[in-house]
């Protein structure tokens, strides 16, 4: 009995025994209207928040820029430029070797990611065209 169980459990998706049998890809569950709409309104509210995100930030960021350069004109502060363009250059090649390290990991999140859209064609349409229409609105 036990060996049949473990025979069984080989056979099914590590996903069924978490979430049961209704689970796997989409495509395999949904309709296409279902799937566009679950792909529409999570790609809406993801678009909406990141527009929103996306705004402060800049504007927070924009406006600290803006502050700084006029207090360095009023003499309010005093700011070495040649300093932070070599903490800036310093930075800049600190970032590019790591990101030479981390490309196998990259490089396998994108595989990934790609499988994941080949299989989910309807719902990654669906989720691309809602994130467009929440970043507008």
């Amino acid at each position: 009995m036990a060996n049949r169980d473990k025979e069984y459990a080989k056979r099914q998706r590590w996903w069924n025994g978490l979430f049961g049998k209704n689970s796997g890809p989409v495509a395999e569950k949904y309709s296409v209207a279902t799937q566009l709409a679950i792909g529409g309104v999570s790609g809406w509210c993801a678009g909406y928040l990141f527009s929103k995100v996306g705004k402060l930030a800049a504007t927070s960021v924009g406006g600290g820029l803006l502050l700084l350069q006029i207090a360095n004109n009023s003499g309010y502060i005093q700011v070495d430029w040649k300093r932070v363009e070599k903490d800036v250059n310093k930075a800049k090649k600190q970032l590019k070797k790591g990101t030479d390290q981390a490309r196998p990991e990259l490089n396998t999140f994108v595989e990934k990611s790609r499988a994941f859209v080949k299989k989910n064609i309807v719902v990654t349409s669906g989720f691309a065209g809602g994130f467009l229409l929440g970043m507008v609105s």
